[in-house]
């Protein structure tokens, strides 16, 4: 009869501990959820600087009544086009898009703008990517939900579209819709 070592334990009892890890990963209610420490918070200083012809956001915007978005992008990103018409879209029910241009050479921002619309109420630009590491933003496109206070409400990491947008963006977005009504001039 052969001997049993302990160590021949070892096997299946990682293979068990990490199998539990793995199930536990995937019964959590958004997996793919990036915590961010500014829900709640004042929304930090936007730059001020833009792009020629366009509205420049202001951190006084951030503070009006009603809810606004305020969406990281660029030109060189891939899912921004993708999202771009659910901003278009957003833009269009009255909703105050707020756009900040994440380390974009003016020209290029200017040729997406102009070749695909321009969904933003007022933009910023932020060529050395300061900003954005304030806001908490990890890579475009990300899009915040901020109240009339100026405090942002909701972080949503990864374009609007598809399923994501319905079923985790939109409700977050009516939700601050029904407590607050839309931005003034929008």
């Amino acid at each position: 009869m052969a001997k049993f070592s302990p160590l021949m334990a070892i096997p299946p009892l990682l293979f068990a501990g990490l199998a539990g890890l793995f199930l536990w990963g995937m019964s959590r209610e958004d997996p793919n959820a990036l915590p961010s420490t500014m829900i709640g918070r004042p929304a930090p200083p936007v730059p001020q600087t833009t792009l020629a012809g366009v509205d420049q956001l202001t951190d006084a915007d951030l503070r009006q009544p009603g809810v606004k978005l305020v969406n990281f992008w660029a030109s060189w990103c891939p899912p921004c086009r993708v999202e771009h018409p659910t901003l278009t879209a957003i833009s269009a029910e009255g909703i105050a898009v707020m756009g900040i241009d994440l380390k974009d050479p003016s020209p290029a921002a200017q040729r997406f703008l102009n070749e695909y619309g321009n969904p933003y109420a007022k933009l910023a630009t932020d060529p050395q990517g300061r900003t954005a590491i304030d806001w908490g933003v990890t890579a475009p496109p990300e899009t915040f939900i901020v109240d009339g206070q100026g405090n942002i409400l909701y972080r949503h990491a990864g374009p609007l579209v598809d399923a994501d947008y319905v079923h985790r963006f939109r409700p977050e977005l009516d939700k601050a819709l029904e407590q607050e009504p839309i931005a003034a001039g929008s």
